[in-house]
Formats: structure tokens, sequence, C-alpha cells
């Protein structure tokens, strides 16, 4: 047996430091240098012999890029089924191992490995599963509700029965005893032919009637068994989603192996000694936000020992020790991932920073700027206070590069300085899980969704509570001790003053928490808790910092959700009573002072009469539809609309002989017409023409486009 020393620990770090650099060069087709010094300290160490006096081999250096790219899941994966699992030996503190016969195996659990997009379609599909049991669940509620219309209507039917049958006795009896004299007296009315008629058809109706409340019993039996069975999948869906959202999620212990190794190396390079500290490793983080985050946590490490920790002689007399220490604490705040780094070096050089921007031409000799304000200059690309450029540090990837890359994880990042005692950056990030618990509001027509963990308290506040806020007499809520300042979410998204409401109403106001910042949130109305899938916006809205995502209502509407810590951080920087829009599209769909237009919709289609309803719904216009031109003609008998969508293929009467009826049609003929069509040719646009249509749009359109043609050509005949 070896018996252990001091010096086992360092070398089995050395070991996995080399094999780590090793990997990483041979999948990039590099020759590996061999091990020649760390090969003979393993042989000194095993024969027990001190360590060779030969000059240390550092391990193999893996050349790194100009700038952070995102790392792929699977190469991270692979390359920390090694790496962890060296580090793990190189961690364990040799005096504590006890011996081989002492040791208690521990049974393998089998894994298997899943490709991280197949992962994501699973968790998708989930959460599609998802939103079809609530909308089945939607459509139960409106069977239950029919279903108690019904039981209003038997019960309705049911007397009215009982009022028939009273009426035609009283009547067959007043007719016998008026005509008595007529008949037999020992004729009997009941054998009357009229009477026995009636008679048999008021039984028959009543026994219709049974019939009929015996189906109404079995549907309610078969809702409610329905009912149970869907809460029932409900149940096993939500458990099939967590698992395989947790399936998603990586411990940041993870990365801790690689992030140490840096540590080291840079130490090692630097002639420094360093040691990482970690607090609330055992926090997750999503898989693919977690590998993209990795290279710019990286090069914070690289900058606070090169830059920040100080030489072991400088930190002596500073009355430190010897050795520095970086910091790294992982919290959940919410629906954020908080994430501190700190080091007890020499702090950013203020005076350097100052320098360095008015040499740049990017600040004024005698500028007055805080200190936090001029930290903010390294953040900008090209900006480097070092004076030298080495393989450390001042490589062209700077902290506008590790910025941007935090930026586009819809995160922030934000640094602090203390000379002399150390530098800290505080990154905050969204917790990016695709599935989670959100509160729907409601807003003018349009349905927000917030994240539950953002929410502290919903609370109802009365008329003269709200008007102080209004008004600006108030500018904060107080509840439970804490002063939560006052926004309207309808005038930050849209720019519309809130509406006072009744003096008998009361609206809901959201008391939300984000970071160091409490605000209590105005909204129209409160929808209800719901569990979303959180979907991407796309290209054109992934632009709105205050948007994180959007989802799919049961009814198959999609509600945007809102990202609560940038829309607070957003919110805050300007001012209230003067904030523009967040929301582009805001401003283009707030409703104009202006008539109600009525618009016929004209098409086969019922998915295309629904979609363009709703469309122009929500710009203020009242809308008529028909199926096709002889419909489109029986409406107009009684209504004439301002203007009119058509389609051109539709049964028994379609577009262009509509078009050419009202044209000939003295009453139809001023009635502007857009036709709406799939066939663009140029042959049938010529046709439209000729006939008189106003404008000629191929499907798909854009709103916007159809709107403006609507508002242009209504104003040309207004």
């Amino acid at each position: 047996l070896i018996a252990p020393e001091a010096r086992f620990p360092a070398l089995l770090q050395s070991c996995h430091d080399w094999l780590s650099e090793g990997l990483e060069l041979a999948r990039q087709l590099h020759t590996v240098p061999p091990a020649t010094q760390l090969v003979a300290e393993i042989e000194a160490a095993i024969r027990g012999e001190a360590e060779p006096a030969v000059e240390t081999v550092p391990a193999p250096t893996v050349t790194e890029p100009a700038s952070l790219e995102t790392t792929g899941e699977e190469t991270a994966d692979d390359a920390s089924l090694v790496g962890d699992e060296i580090e793990e030996i190189a961690a364990l503190d040799l005096q504590d191992v006890e011996p081989a016969d002492k040791a208690v195996p521990v049974a393998a659990e089998e894994q298997v490995r899943v490709r991280a997009d197949q992962l994501n379609e699973l968790v998708n599909f989930s959460g599609e599963i998802n939103i079809y049991s609530a909308r089945i669940g939607q459509q139960l509620t409106a069977w239950r509700f029919n279903l108690a219309e019904l039981d209003q209507t038997v019960s309705r039917l049911r007397e009215q029965l009982r009022k028939f049958e009273i009426e035609t006795e009283t009547q067959i009896m007043y007719r016998h005893d008026s005509g008595g004299n007529t008949h037999a007296e020992d004729f009997d009315p009941l054998e009357l032919d009229r009477f026995s008629t009636m008679q048999q058809l008021s039984r028959g109706m009543v026994e219709s009637l049974g019939d009929l409340t015996s189906i109404q019993g079995l549907l309610e039996e078969l809702s409610g068994d329905t009912d149970t069975l869907l809460l029932q999948q409900q149940r096993v869906t939500s458990e099939l989603q967590e698992g395989l959202m947790h399936t998603r999620m990586v411990a940041f212990s993870s990365i801790l192996p690689r992030l140490r190794r840096i540590v080291r190396q840079t130490a090692a390079e630097t002639d420094k000694q360093v040691k990482l500290k970690v607090s609330g490793a055992e926090g997750e983080l999503d898989r693919s936000q977690l590998n993209r985050l990795v290279p710019a946590l990286e090069h914070i490490l690289r900058n606070a020992v090169d830059h920040g920790i100080e030489p072991q002689a400088e930190r002596e007399a500073a009355g430190k020790p010897a050795t520095g220490t970086i910091h790294i604490d992982l919290d959940h705040q919410g629906s954020e991932v908080v994430l501190k780094v700190d080091d007890d070096g020499r702090g950013l050089d203020i005076t350097a920073l100052r320098e360095k921007a008015i040499e740049k031409g990017r600040l004024l000799p005698d500028a007055d700027l805080s200190d936090r304000e001029l930290i903010t200059f390294i953040l900008e690309s090209g900006f480097s206070t070092a004076k030298e450029v080495t393989q450390i540090s001042g490589r062209g990837v700077g902290m506008d590069v590790v910025n941007t890359e935090i930026k586009q994880l819809g995160g922030t990042l934000h640094i602090d300085t203390e000379p002399g005692k150390g530098t800290g950056f505080l990154i905050r990030l969204p917790l990016t899980v695709l599935v989670n618990q959100a509160l729907m509001v409601q807003v003018s027509e349009a349905t927000y969704a917030i994240q539950l963990p953002n929410v502290e308290h919903v609370i109802r506040v009365s008329h003269d509570e709200l008007e102080l806020l209004v008004t600006g007499v108030e500018s904060h809520f107080n509840y439970a001790g804490n002063r939560y300042q006052y926004l309207s979410l309808g005038k930050v998204l849209t720019g519309v003053p809130p509406i006072l409401p009744d003096a008998r109403q009361r609206l809901p106001l959201l008391l939300l928490r984000s970071g160091d910042h409490r605000v209590a949130l105005q909204v129209d109305a409160l929808l209800g808790r719901q569990e979303i899938v959180i979907k991407s916006v796309g290209p054109q809205l992934s632009t709105v910092n205050v948007l994180s995502g959007a989802t799919i209502l049961p009814d198959g509407e999609v509600a945007l959700i809102l990202n609560v810590g940038n829309l607070v951080r957003s919110i805050l920087a300007q001012q209230h009573g003067t904030a523009e829009p967040l929301l582009p599209m805001a401003a283009e769909e707030k409703q104009v002072e202006e008539q109600h237009l009525t618009v016929m919709v004209v098409d086969d289609s019922i998915t295309v009469r629904k979609v363009t309803e709703r469309l122009l719904s929500r710009h203020d216009f009242d809308v008529i539809t028909a199926k096709d031109g002889v419909d489109a003609l029986t409406v107009m008998l009684e209504q004439v609309p301002d203007i009119m969508l058509l389609d051109v293929e539709m049964p028994r009467m379609d577009g262009y002989e509509l078009a050419t009826t009202m044209r000939n049609d003295e009453r139809l003929q001023q009635v502007p017409i857009i036709m709406i069509t799939s066939r663009t040719g140029e042959k049938h646009r010529q046709r439209a023409m000729d006939i008189g249509v106003n404008e000629y749009m191929g499907k798909p359109y854009q709103e916007a486009e159809l709107i403006d043609n609507i508002r242009m050509l209504v104003g040309a005949t207004a």
C-alpha cells in the first residue's frame, strides 16, 4: 500500500487537467504532446521518492476562439463524461479514503443518453397535450352549461304539458256541460272523439318528455365520467411533463470541474495562489442556457485571476491572505436565476478607466461621472485597460462580448467594485423553462400572461384608493409593510391612460417583485391561473425585451408572456406619465376615435370568416358575414355595409357574379369592394377591375395592409 501524501491531490488534479485538455486536442485532430514530466511525478509517487526536480511541463493548451460561441449540447455532455469523473477522483481527500476491504459496493444505475433536440420535441409535445386537455376541459364546461340549459327547457316543457292537460280537460268538460241536451244522458264525455284524440296527443307528449328526461340523465352521467377521466389524464400528463422538464435541467455543479480547472491553470500561469468557493451549486439551470453561459463565466474567472487577484507579495503587504478567493453564488429569485461572481482582489482601476475613456474620445476631461457610470465603459466594444496582450486576457474577447451573450440569453450584467477590496459581477437570467404556471390578465381586449413566481399578492382596491394612484396624489401603494410603485399596465403597453371604475367597482392590483423592485400593476381583469407552454415569438418580436415568449390559450388564441424583470426595469427608467408604449404593435392597434363602420365578409370558409371578423373587431369595425353571393344579397336586403371583403370561389354565386350584380344595382353600386382571393393571376385581377372592384388582394394578406385599404376606401367614399 502507498501511504497518502499531501502532494497527491495536486498530482491527481494535474492528471485531470492534462486528460481534459488532451481530450479537447484529440477532438480537434491536433497532436497531443507527451506527458513526460507528469509520468515521472506519478512514478516517483508510486516509489515513494521525492518529487523529481524537473521543470514542470504544462498541460496541453487548447487554442480558444476570439469570440464566445454557443457550445453544442452533445459536445459539452461528451466532454463532461470523462472530465467530471476524473474531477471527482481528484477532489477526494486521500487521507479520508477507506481501505479497500471496507469499501461498500454501490449498485450503478442504468443511464440512457437522449439527444437534446429529441428531448425538446418531447417536452413540446407534452405541452401540446396540455393545451388540448385544456381545450377539452373548456368544451366540457360548455357541454355542462348546455346540459343545464336542457334541464331548464325540460322543466319548462313539463310545466307547459301539465297546463295543457288541465286546459284540455277544462274545455272538454265545458263543451259537455253546454251541449249536454244534444247527447244521451249516459254518454260519457271521455268517449268523445275529439277528447280522445287530444288525450292521446297529450299522453304521447308526456311519454316523449320522459324519454327526453332519460336521455338528459344519461348525458349528465356521461359528462361526469368524461370529466373524471380528463382529470386523471391531466394528472398523469402533469407528472409526465414535470419529469421531462426535469431532464432538461442540469445542476450548476456539473460545470464546476471545468471552472475550477480554468482557475487553477490561470493561477499557475500567473504564479498566484487562488481558490474558488461556490455556493448554491445544487441549483439547476436549463441545459441550453447553462452551455451558453459557460464561456462567459470562463472569461470572467480569467479576468478575476489575471487582473483582480494581486500577486502574493502585494496581498501580504496589503494585509490580505496570500491566497486569493473567488466566490460564485447561484440563487433563484422568482422566475430569475441570479449568479454572483466576487473576488477579493484590488478592484477596478477607476482612474485608468477614466483616462482610457478620455483617450478614446468617449469622455470629456471635465465630465463629472460617478464610478458606477465609468464602469459601464468596459462593457463597450474594443474598450480595454490591459497594458499587454497575453493568452490569458486582452485577446479581443472583452467584457462587451460577455455582455452581448448574456443579453442574448435575455439577462443583464451589472458590475460593482471597491478599490482594494474586490470586484463583483451580478448576472440575472430568466429561468428558461418551456412550461410554467402563469396568471392570465386582460388589458383592453388583449390577454397577457404573467408568470406566477413574480406575483407576491393579488388584491382589489376601491375607487377612492385607485383615484389617488391614477391622479398621481400617491405614487406608491402600501401593503403588508412594503411599498409598491403604482403602474398601469394598459398605459405602459399601449400609452392609453387608465380609466377609473365606477364607485362600487373594485379593480385588481398585482403586487409584483423583481429583484429589489416592487411594483403594483393595475390590470383590467383577472382571467385566472393557467399552466402555459412557452413558445418563441419569432424574430419580429424577439427584440422587444418586455416579452419572454407567447402561449396558446385553450380557445386557440395567442397570448403574450410578459417578462416582469425587464418590464419593471424598463418602466422605472422612464418618468411616470411620459412613457412611450413598450409594445410596437400596441400603437398600431390602438383604437381610433371614429364612427363605427360596417364591413361585410363574404367567404365560403367559416374559418376565414371567423378570423377576419376577429381581426376587424379588434380595430373597432362592426362585422356582418355571408357564406356566398346569394346569402350576401339576402343580408343586404336589410343592411347595406360600408365596405365589402369578397372571395371569388364560392358555391351558388361566386365573387365575380356578386360584384357584377352589385354594380348594376343602384342601391349597392357605391359600396367599395376589396376582393381577397388565392387567384393572383393578372387575368383574374383584370377581370375584377373591369367589373368595378376597388382593390384586389392575394391570400395570405398582411393585416396592416388590409386595414389601411379599408380605411382608405371608406374615407374616399365618405
